[in-house]
């Protein structure tokens, strides 16, 4: 019997390699798994200021976690909540190691304000000096003033204090000590005052004023005080106009008021205007521009006589805004010569849109010259849009979907998964940080080529990261890939809440896509949140409604919570507009108060007219976008094509009771 061990046939050796690869895969995976299970676990604790989470972890689990991509954002978040207790030494450390990445330089602007607070302003200045000096942060420009007015450095100053003195706004409170040392070192003149003076007027910052016109005097404080008037009780300031001078101030001060008044009654602040106009001065410029002011909201509020008041104005001030309520006004009476006119005075670029091609389609076909009509409409027809939709639709050919997948680099991929960068900005995702994570992917995606950005919106596709896929394609051009632009993230969850609300399933996913690109944690500025951004009263009201549980920002950053209780309210606005998606999509966005109001008192308006008369642009795009992408959803979902004119049902007036509840 031999002795030596039998060598392995190649076979044999490639299937042993193959296992040996697969194993480690596996273990690799098995880690990252483990280390997004611990940083998940400690991170909150951690973020308090507390590291007793990370020392109870066992030896290896602490290793793990330290080899982790999101380590250094772990130490940062345990500096930032505890700043007030750390080691500088340590921290500095830690701020000269990983200086480079977001979390560090977040809390390196925490740490220089932390000195400051300390009084520590000799290492405040260290700072600022090596990383935001001449980057103009007023709150940091001013600690460093002050600094070095404490080192007896104060004739260094003067340049950048005045600067920072001459806004028309409140300044940061850290300038309230340059200020006051400026002023005791005269400093600051009386011109420096009366510059600043203006400039809080021309903000409107008119209490801002009245505090800068006490240090001059008492003429000044009158006329900051007559500003405060005309803003606050602008028709008792304009009924008592009779005690003014006709002078620049008073002019202006008139005239603001008229300006105040007109947001809530045009009408009113015509009157208004026609008797104070040929008792003062007014300069042209000023008297142009208070017509055009009362016109447009005439025009906007769907008040009579708005055609007369913009056609009547002089043609320098009937800008691009103008002639945009001009058509307006004409379309909602359906006079389409004047359409036609009002489209043909436009500039070129805003004639040439989709927008007033489609409508000087429909003027002209209305008007019987339908050879010019469809002349018009065909080359929109083949375009993937609202106008696009609306044109096929008037002509009754196909949909031009133009579904174009974008073509994947797999080399360039792997070097992009590679990247250290994007790695951190998927990791951040993956943990729960969205918003961190999508940071730091913009802030990658700027040291890219257009090639390169091309293939990181296919990877973020293919990481589910829909929003930086659609934002990343969008930037370089790419419009045509709908699955990655238009994808079906939650579908099953969209598919059975929207059953449960009575709503079409593309419908919710067009709101959704509008409303957040998919994203669970956005909070938009006027503070509604999640994928179907929901203010957080509207959430607390639909969840009493379904008998939820409500735990405010836990349950509107949760998906299947925050669709379910997005899907519900945009059923109920359906059902409050009687079926009509167009209102209830407007409503979902204005709020029902408004486009209760937005309603036509008697008759009916065709859908696409009463769209493009929405006083509010954002809500006009709104409604136009959701309406295309639910077109778009559809055949993503049935690969058929539904035609966008048979949901634009016509709209009507409200029921004379929901009317009086609606006041």
């Amino acid at each position: 019997m031999s002795h030596h061990k039998a060598i392995p046939s190649t076979g044999a050796r490639i299937l042993v390699l193959l296992a040996l690869l697969i194993q480690g895969q596996a273990l690799a995976t098995s880690d990252i798994d483990r280390q997004r299970e611990l940083f998940r676990q400690v991170y909150a604790e951690v973020e308090r200021g507390s590291w007793d989470a990370v020392d109870a972890l066992s030896a290896g689990d602490q290793t793990l976690l330290q080899e982790y991509i999101l380590w250094p954002d772990l130490r940062a978040a345990w500096f930032r909540g505890g700043i007030k207790k750390a080691d500088p030494e340590t921290l500095e450390a830690f701020l000269d190691h990983y200086g480079t990445i977001k979390p560090a330089r977040e809390l390196r602007f925490r740490y220089a304000l932390h000195l400051a607070g300390a009084g520590q302003l000799d290492r405040y200045l260290r700072i600022y000096k090596a990383y935001y000096q001449g980057l103009g942060v007023a709150r940091l420009d001013c600690i460093a003033l002050h600094a070095e007015i404490e080192a007896g450095h104060g004739d260094r100053i003067v340049h950048r204090g005045r600067d920072l003195w001459l806004t028309g706004r409140s300044q940061e409170k850290e300038c309230a000590p340059v200020f006051e040392y400026m002023r005791e070192q005269k400093q600051l003149t009386e011109d420096d005052y009366r510059a600043r003076y203006t400039l809080a007027i021309e903000a409107r910052e008119f209490t801002r004023a009245r505090w800068l016109a006490r240090s001059l005097d008492e003429p000044l404080l009158e006329e900051a005080n007559n500003w405060r008037r005309a803003q606050s009780r602008p028709e008792h300031f304009v009924d008592t106009h009779g005690q003014r001078a006709d002078n620049l101030v008073s002019r202006k001060q008139l005239a603001y008021a008229i300006e105040r008044i007109t947001y809530r009654d045009p009408l009113k602040a015509l009157e208004l205007w026609n008797a104070l106009e040929g008792n003062y001065t007014f300069s042209s410029e000023l008297r142009h521009a208070t017509r055009r002011h009362i016109a447009l909201w005439t025009a906007r509020d769907n008040l009579p006589g708005a055609y007369d008041l913009l056609t009547s104005l002089p043609l320098e001030t009937q800008d691009e805004e103008v002639m945009r309520w001009r058509a307006r006004v004409s379309l909602r009476s359906e006079q389409w010569a004047d359409l036609l006119n009002d489209i043909a005075m436009m500039t070129a670029d805003e004639r040439d849109s989709e927008q007033w091609q489609y409508w000087r389609g429909i003027a002209l076909a209305r008007s019987g010259r339908d050879i010019a009509a469809a002349a018009t409409l065909e080359p929109l027809a083949a375009k993937r849009s609202y106008y696009g939709f609306l044109a096929a639709d008037e002509l009754g050919v196909a949909y031009a979907f133009a579904d174009d997948t974008l073509q994947a680099d797999e080399d360039v991929i792997r070097m992009l998964s590679a990247r250290k960068d994007l790695l951190r900005a998927r990791e951040l995702l993956v943990v729960g940080l969205d918003g961190r994570g999508r940071s730091e992917w913009d802030a990658a995606m700027t040291s890219l080529s257009t090639a390169e950005k091309t293939q990181a919106a296919v990877l973020a596709h293919r990481w589910g990261w829909h929003s930086r896929a659609i934002a990343t394609a969008a930037n370089v051009g790419h419009y045509d890939d709908l699955a990655l632009r238009y994808p079906l993230p939650f579908k099953q969850t969209f598919e059975q809440h929207a059953a449960s609300a009575s709503i079409p399933t593309t419908w919710a996913l067009g709101i959704a896509r509008s409303e957040s690109l998919f994203m669970r944690d956005v909070r938009s500025r006027a503070g509604a949140i999640g994928l179907m951004q929901l203010m957080p009263a509207t959430g607390r009201q639909v969840a009493q409604e379904l008998k939820l549980a409500y735990s405010g920002l836990d349950t509107l950053t949760d998906p299947n919570h925050n669709i379910r209780l997005g899907t519900t309210y945009l059923g109920n606005m359906v059902a409050r507009y009687d079926g009509n998606h167009v209102l209830a999509t407007a409503a979902y966005n204005a709020g029902p108060h408004r486009v209760d109001r937005w309603l036509p008192q008697s008759g009916v308006v065709d859908a696409r007219i009463w769209i493009e008369n929405i006083p509010f642009n954002e809500t006009r795009k709104y409604v136009r976008r959701v309406m295309a992408a639910e077109t778009i959803f559809h055949w993503r979902l049935t690969g058929e094509m539904q035609r966008l004119s048979d949901r634009l049902p016509q709209v009507e007036p409200l029921p004379a009771d929901q009317r009086l509840a609606s006041r």
